[in-house]
């Protein structure tokens, strides 16, 4: 879960979004422990708590199961929960504003479609 916090929104936030992409990924799947506290929070290098209040978000969202004295576990149909949470998010959320800037580039389906993802120059698009 290493990796560089930025300044946009809590770390607790962000992990907590890491957890999530484990879950979706396959990383993590259902009925599997989630890493320690103290293991995470030794290798983010954030405070104990920043983690409980992420892992504790998952929980309240019923993504994650706690075991008294066992840990943390993923929660049976946390994956498919989770990519219904994540569609419907990005389908109100994230594709309104994509759909402006298309809009605004003066892109098209077309040009999007037949874009080639290896090219460096964006110029090459119609």
């Amino acid at each position: 879960m290493q990796g560089e916090w930025n300044d946009s929104q809590p770390i607790y936030r962000q992990l907590r979004e890491r957890v999530a992409a484990m879950i979706l990924d396959g990383t993590l799947r259902e009925g599997e422990a989630l890493p320690s506290v103290r293991q995470v929070s030794a290798e983010c290098r954030v405070n104990p708590i920043t983690v409980l209040k992420a892992y504790q978000e998952l929980v309240d969202e019923g993504l994650v199961e706690k075991r008294r004295g066992v840990g943390m576990f993923v929660a049976s149909g946390a994956s498919t929960r989770l990519l219904s949470r994540e569609r419907e998010r990005f389908l109100n959320e994230t594709w309104p504003e994509i759909q402006d800037t298309i809009r605004r580039l003066g892109l098209n389906a077309a040009a999007l479609l037949a874009l080639d993802t290896s090219s460096d120059s964006p110029e090459d698009a119609p």
